[in-house]
């Protein structure tokens, strides 16, 4: 008599990948320990652990995890942490897991996930569900340019689902104007202390700088001129505080929503204000709403420029487009 046995192997356990930014913890290991414990709890493997660089934001290092087959990837660390490892699983199917790492954990919000403890963010990771979501693509103009070449080039490109190698992705938001000069000018030990509050502090001074000519047009359409003190172009709308800049934008619509704020002094403030506590829809002409696939902007001269919060000098204008379902994010 012949026993047979089976020769099949269990299944080895899942892995997760953490993408960390050294520089935002003051206790590393203890972070670290922290997210092996709750893995090794739930049946995981003890996480792959990859520290990101000065030369490299995450994006080598998120490349790397999907080479060796983990099954998730989390970017822990700012939103510009999160860009930089959503780079690599733009077109995957490897799914991107949220752990609050930054001040603004803007992707979070939007998608109302855990933002203040990482046990309550490693909870969705490890037992939730995935979700295909936009990203926004963008080209960045240091140089002059016309604004009929940015419509062309838009056209020629806009429906092909790879990316161009001078093309950023986004997630959150892009803009050029006063929220990227903010961006730009904010003192990261006053973030690091008081978190989201700093970038106030860093716009109060702001309000009443000089803004720019700028020519915005949607899918390609005819452009309009205007002052304006900054433009933004959103994958989503929510900001810190739950303030609803683009209450009608949706992370799985295959469009992009925009703004482009030309308030005049402190009463033009107060009206954009207004608009956007309230939930303003219909916009009005010192707010003036943008929705499609596709924006260009152009200005006369470089303006400061910022995509998901880093930003990116001054330029002199943006291509923006959207990459429909380009993304997979673990959600509740």
């Amino acid at each position: 008599m012949t026993t047979e046995t089976s020769t099949d192997s269990p299944a080895a356990p899942r892995r997760l990948a953490v993408v960390v930014n050294p520089t935002k913890f003051k206790d590393l290991e203890d972070v670290r320990a922290r997210i092996t414990t709750v893995c090794t709890d739930a049946g995981w493997a003890e996480p792959l652990w990859l520290e990101t660089t000065e030369e490299d934001p995450g994006v080598g290092q998120a490349q790397e995890a999907v080479d060796r087959g983990v099954d998730i990837v989390c970017p822990l660390g700012g939103d510009g942490t999160v860009r930089a490892v959503a780079t690599s699983l733009v077109g995957t199917d490897t799914p991107l897991g949220l752990l609050p790492g930054g001040t603004g954990n803007l992707l979070a919000r939007n998608l109302e996930l855990p933002v203040d403890k990482i046990e309550e963010a490693l909870e969705v990771v490890l037992t939730g569900k995935d979700r295909r979501i936009d990203v926004g693509l963008v080209r960045l103009f240091p140089d002059s340019h016309s604004p009929d070449a940015l419509k062309g080039d838009t056209a020629q490109h806009g429906s092909e689902d790879p990316r161009r190698e001078d093309e950023e992705i986004f997630l959150v938001m892009t803009g050029i104007g006063i929220d990227a000069e903010v961006m730009a000018n904010t003192n990261e030990k006053v973030k690091g202390v008081i978190g989201w509050p700093a970038y106030v502090l860093a716009g109060v001074g702001r309000l009443w700088a000089k803004g720019f000519r700028v020519q915005v047009s949607t899918d390609g359409g005819s452009s309009q001129h205007q002052h304006a003190r900054s433009v933004i172009i959103g994958n989503c709308g929510t900001l810190q505080g739950n303030v609803e800049l683009m209450p009608e934008a949706r992370l799985d619509d295959g469009r992009l929503d925009g703004v482009i704020m030309a308030p005049k002094g402190p009463f033009g403030w107060a009206a954009v204000a207004a608009d956007v506590t309230s939930r303003h829809r219909r916009g009005h002409r010192q707010l003036v709403r943008l929705r499609g696939r596709s924006m260009q902007i152009s200005t006369r001269a470089p303006v400061e420029t910022q995509i998901d919060g880093d930003p990116k000098g001054p330029q002199h204008g943006l291509s923006v487009r959207t990459l429909p379902g380009g993304l997979v994010v673990r959600v509740r």
